[in-house]
């Protein structure tokens, strides 16, 4: 079948060329209402489907971003994903989601994929592996903007946590149920990873403001298949800690599955509170203490500071860190601890 023109679409409205191409761009200011319907009829009577890839070669934009997480199965992940694509719908972009699943390998290969596709910018969760790369990137004033992690060799516009207040916002609700034996539970430290190493600090202050000694057998973390298995040992020592904090969801899910299959009771054998507010923490039995991110405010930001960029309007403003509050929601898992208990 020979493909529907624009030529055909503006013979059947009866109008110019130019006049359908403003429609299309939605440039309306001298369009009479009648005929906005007329050339809508036209479009849908034609099925006409306009070339995104000429109109965007013409235009010098694909009218499209690439997002690159860190791990897609994280809450955290899909709703700044979700904040990005509603943002990204408004203004008539495509949004490409790439998942690295944390390896530098893969966030190399999505953003030479992305950028051989022409997409206008992209925000990515950086994993740390591909430092030089990024560096190049910012040389050629390319449009990027860090979601959830720093790379301090290489300064660009970031949206992060207060990290070290969520964890400080933790450990004051256990010390305030009378728990001063803490432990905290984490995916591998040794991974550079921003937001755990900020959270363990936070962590660490959080202990000295309350005069408390930082117990690094108090500490757990490694692979999310080996927390189980470390959970063990960890409260099998003389004094294991009566409350837990865990850095992330999948952590928190991992102590969840533990406790469950060990017959631990939460809160009473040991108090916990999760970063990120999870979508069972209301239901769960105990209801569950979070700290919660606003996942969608620091979504919409970042899309914002790209658009910015890709605007050229932030280009040779000083890069940014945008640190977003986080906010305790206290429920039944970091319950007081009872008298037979202390």
């Amino acid at each position: 079948m020979k493909r529907t023109t624009i030529e055909d679409v503006a013979k059947h409205a009866n109008v110019s060329k130019s006049t359908v191409s403003q429609y299309l761009n939605n440039r309306f200011d001298y369009m009479s209402s009648k005929t906005r319907k007329r050339i809508e009829q036209s479009i849908i009577e034609l099925n006409y489907q306009p070339n995104i890839l000429a109109r965007g070669l013409k235009q010098k934009t694909s009218s499209t971003i690439g997002v690159i997480v860190a791990n897609i199965l994280h809450v955290f992940s899909t709703q700044v994903i979700r904040a990005i694509e509603d943002y990204c719908n408004k203004r008539d972009f495509h949004v490409i989601v790439c998942n690295a699943e944390d390896d530098p390998v893969k966030e190399k290969r999505y953003i030479e994929m992305l950028r051989a596709k022409q997409v206008d910018g992209i925000i990515v969760f950086p994993t740390g592996g591909n430092v030089e790369l990024y560096k190049e990137i910012k040389k050629s004033n390319y449009p990027v903007v860090f979601m959830d992690r720093l790379l301090p060799e290489v300064p660009v516009h970031s949206i992060l946590l207060d990290n070290e207040l969520a964890a400080e916002l933790a450990v004051d609700e256990f010390v305030k149920n009378g728990h001063r034996q803490i432990g905290l539970v984490s995916p591998p430290l040794e991974t550079k990873v921003t937001p755990r190493l900020e959270r363990l600090e936070g962590f660490k202050k959080a202990l000295e403001k309350h005069h408390m000694e930082y117990n690094p057998d108090y500490i757990i973390d490694g692979k999310i298949s080996s927390i189980k298995d470390k959970l063990k040992d960890f409260l099998a020592l003389p004094n294991p800690p009566t409350a837990v904090l865990a850095i992330n969801d999948r952590t928190l899910l991992e102590i969840l599955k533990y406790a469950k299959e060990n017959d631990i009771n939460i809160p009473e054998t040991m108090a916990l509170i999760g970063i990120d507010d999870v979508s069972y923490a209301s239901i769960y039995n105990p209801t569950l203490t979070t700290i919660e991110q606003p996942t969608f405010e620091m979504g919409k930001k970042a899309v914002q500071v790209l658009f910015e960029l890709m605007e050229g309007k932030n280009r040779k403003i000083e890069p940014e860190v945008h640190r977003f509050e986080p906010k305790i929601i206290v429920r039944e898992s970091s319950e007081e601890r009872l008298m037979q208990n202390e």
